[in-house]
C-alpha cells in the first residue's frame, strides 16, 4: 500500500513536501512504483474469474516489477555510497522518512508475487528461494521502521500536521503478515510451521494496532486543518493500504491454518477471516468513496500529474486481493464481483501513473535537478 513524493513536475507551492527526485538526490519514495507493479500482478493472478491469457500478463507484469526492484536497489546503493549525507538527510526529514516503509513493502511484494505468480517463468525452487530472501529481508526492514520512524518523530522531527503518509512504516509488517503465510507450506512441519504462522499473526496485530492509533491523527488533521495541498491529494489512498492488507492477512491465515494448527484455532482463523475481513471491507469502500470525492475536488482545482498518483496503485490492489480472499471463504458472488471492479479501477490507476511516469523519465523532467531543498528541521529532547 503506497505513494512517493512529489516531482518537480507540479508547482513548488503546491508541493511543500518535494523531494529529490534526480539520481543525484533519489530518496525511498520511489519504491511505491515496484509495489503498484508487483501488485498488478499478484491481484491479477489470483482473480476469482477465468479470463483467458490474464495470468500470462500478471507473470509479465510481475517481471517488469523485479528489474524495476533490482535497478532502483542499485541505484539506492550507490546513492548512499556516494551521498551519505543526503541519504541521513532523508531520515531527518519528516516529509522523506515514513517512506523507507517502502522499500520494505517493495521486496515483499515483489517476493510474495514470485511464489503467487512469478514461478510460472522462474519455477517455484527458485521462486521459492527469491521469496524466502525478500521476506526475511523485508521484514527486518520493515519492523525497523516500524519502530525507528515513528521513534524519529518524536525525538527528532518536529511534525506540524498529520500526514498519511505516516502510515506507510506502520503497514509495513502488516504486508509481512499477509506474505509470510505463503511460506508456510514450504518450511519443516511442526513446530516451525507453526512459528511462522504466528510470527506473521502477531505482525498483523502490531500494524493493525499502530494503524489504530495513526488514523485518527490523519482524520483528525483532514476536519480540523486546511485541505491537503492539491499533488498530495492522492495520498489519502494510503488509508486503503492497511485496512486491504489486514483482510487479505486474516484470509491468507485462514488457508495456511488448516493442518498446521489444531483444529480448534484452524476453525477460529477461518471465521475470523469473515468476521473481521467484511466489515474492514466495507470502511475501505467508504474511504474509498470519500478519497475519490477529495481527488475529484482537488482534479477541478487543478491538480495535474504528480508522483503522488502512485497511491492509486498499491492500496487498491490491497483491497482486491481482501475481495478475492473474501470470495473464496464465504462463497458469495458479491466479493467476486467487488474484485473484478477494483481491479479494473487498479489497472486504469496503474495506466495512468505508469505513463506519465515513463513520459516524465523520457523528458528529464522526473531526474531533474531540484531547487534548494528546504532546511531540515529537527529538535533534540
Amino acid at each position: 500500500m503506497a505513494t512517493i513524493a512529489p516531482s518537480r513536475s507540479v508547482p513548488a507551492a503546491a508541493t511543500p513536501g518535494a523531494r529529490w527526485t534526480s539520481v543525484r538526490h533519489l530518496g525511498p519514495n520511489w519504491y511505491a512504483a515496484v509495489m503498484g507493479t508487483s501488485i498488478v500482478g499478484t491481484a491479477g493472478a489470483t482473480l476469482p474469474v477465468d479470463v483467458p491469457g490474464l495470468r500470462t500478463v500478471c507473470a509479465a507484469v510481475w517481471a517488469l516489477s523485479l528489474v524495476m526492484l533490482v535497478t532502483l536497489l542499485g541505484a539506492r546503493s550507490l546513492h548512499w555510497l556516494h551521498h551519505r549525507d543526503q541519504a541521513r538527510a532523508h531520515l531527518l526529514d519528516p516529509a522523506v522518512a515514513p517512506f523507507y516503509g517502502c522499500l520494505s513493502m517493495a521486496l515483499l511484494a515483489v517476493g510474495g508475487g514470485a511464489m503467487v505468480v512469478g514461478r510460472d517463468w522462474i519455477g517455484l525452487s527458485a521462486a521459492l528461494a527469491l521469496d524466502s530472501v525478500l521476506f526475511s529481508v523485508g521484514t527486518v526492514i520493515g519492523l525497523a521502521a516500524a519502530a525507528g520512524i515513528p521513534y524519529l518523530m518524536v525525538a527528532r522531527h518536529r511534525v506540524e500536521s498529520a500526514s498519511p503518509a505516516w502510515l506507510l512504516p506502520v503497514v509495513a509488517p502488516m504486508v509481512s503478515a499477509a506474505v509470510g503465510p505463503l511460506l508456510v507450506p514450504h518450511v519443516a512441519a511442526g513446530q516451525a510451521q507453526e512459528t511462522l504462522l504466528l510470527l506473521c499473526y502477531a505482525m498483523f496485530g502490531v500494524s493493525l494496532l499502530a494503524t489504530l492509533v495513526m488514523l485518527p491523527l490523519v482524520f483528525g488533521r483532514l476536519v480540523t486543518g486546511a485541505p491537503l495541498p492539491l499533488a498530495l491529494t492522492p495520498t489519502l489512498f494510503l488509508v486503503l493500504g492497511p485496512l486491504g492488507q489486514s483482510t487479505t492477512a486474516a484470509n491468507k491465515f485462514a488457508d495456511a491454518a488448516q493442518g498446521v494448527l489444531p483444529a480448534s484455532y484452524a476453525h477460529g482463523f477461518t471465521a475470523f477471516a469473515v468476521l473481521y475481513g467484511v466489515p474492514v471491507m466495507g470502511f475501505a469502500l467508504l474511504w474509498l468513496v470519500f478519497a475519490g470525492a477529495l481527488v475529484a475536488r482537488a482534479r477541478r482545482q487543478g491538480m495535474g500529474f504528480a508522483m503522488t498518483f502512485w497511491a492509486f496503485t498499491f492500496p487498491v490492489g490491497t483491497c482486491v486481493t481482501g475481495a478475492e480472499g473474501l470470495a473464496q471463504h464465504t462463497g458469495l458472488a458479491l466479493f467476486r464481483w467487488l474484485a473484478v471492479g477494483l481491479y479494473a479501477l487498479l489497472i486504469a490507476a496503474w495506466l495512468v501513473a505508469a505513463v506519465h511516469t515513463v513520459r516524465g523519465l523520457f523528458s528529464g523532467a522526473l531526474l531533474a535537478a531540484p531547487g534548494a531543498p528546504r532546511p531540515v528541521t529537527a529538535r533534540t529532547r
